[in-house]
């Protein structure tokens, strides 16, 4: 839901800020960002299981390799499945945009693909996978917000405005608020591993503070803005704050909760409300 949300908000900015958007390339920029979702999910999975972090002491919920509910053959198969898929989807999007980036930016857009698969695969795998360092929140930014969102402006509109960092540094922040609170839950088993996370490098109280500056930023960025956008912002402009409520409130949830595996279901939640954000975000700046 997280990729769908930031490319959603690229594709709202689009229409912002362009009107004429290609339902091609938005279809095909769906499809892709759904699909690598799909692959990072499953090479976590694997990779977790392989290095040990997903073990009987984990608090989360079981995995399909860990339960045993799929082999190690078995979810490496459908690794290579969604990679392939990513690389269809990804090609055919590029091809369908060609004569809006040109070829220079296909050539560009097909190295940040290759990127992103790289990224997914070795967030856990490898001999020396960045998500056990530490790297995962600064990646989740890049690929969730800075190049989701900006990336998908430019392949439907051609150009770039500075403006849309704004709404773009939300989404990452949002994205990096449900990885904290994943690793946040996890701290413990994650420490038996050797997966030196953020909250593991933090501490479980400092990683709370962590979490509230992520999120209000990314409120705040949303909010500034609207200001920058509209001269003089309108009641509707900023009609989207109806749902500021839902992040503040997992916020206290957040600072009131000890039991680590009590945080399960904010990722769920973290998650919804960041897909709600960007709706109303958009329908609100929409003229």
């Amino acid at each position: 839901m997280l990729s769908l949300a930031c490319i959603l908000m690229g594709v709202f900015l689009a229409k912002i800020f362009s009107q004429t958007v290609s339902s091609i390339s938005v279809v095909l920029t769906l499809f892709t960002a759904l699909f690598l979702q799909i692959l990072s999910n499953l090479a976590n999975d694997y990779g977790d299981s392989k290095h040990g972090a997903d073990h009987d002491g984990r608090k989360g919920p079981k995995r399909a390799v860990q339960s045993g509910k799929i082999t190690e053959v078995q979810m490496l198969v459908g690794i290579k499945v969604f990679v392939i898929l990513s690389l269809f989807t990804g090609i055919a999007l590029l091809f369908s945009c060609i004569n809006v980036i040109g070829l220079n930016g296909v050539i560009i857009f097909f190295i940040v693909g290759i990127s992103a698969i790289a990224a997914a695969i070795a967030y856990t795998n490898g001999k020396r996978p960045y998500g056990y360092l530490g790297l995962g929140d600064f990646s989740v930014f890049l690929f969730f917000g800075l190049i989701a969102v900006c990336g998908t402006y430019y392949i439907l509109v051609g150009t770039v405005t500075t403006l849309i960092l704004l709404p773009a540094v939300s989404c990452g922040l949002f994205s990096v608020g449900v990885l904290n609170l994943n690793n946040m839950r996890d701290i413990d088993s994650d420490v038996a591993a050797g997966k030196n996370s953020i909250p593991v490098r933090l501490g479980y109280a400092k990683s709370k503070i962590y979490h509230y500056l992520i999120i209000i930023l990314a409120l705040l960025c949303s909010l500034i803005f609207v200001m920058f956008y509209k001269d003089m912002p309108t009641w509707r402009n900023i009609s989207f704050v109806a749902c500021f409520p839902l992040f503040l409130k997992q916020l206290f949830t957040v600072k009131n909760t000890t039991d680590k595996i009590k945080l399960d279901p904010l990722l769920k939640q973290l998650s919804i409300s960041t897909m709600l954000f960007v709706l109303l975000f958009g329908i609100a700046n929409l003229t």
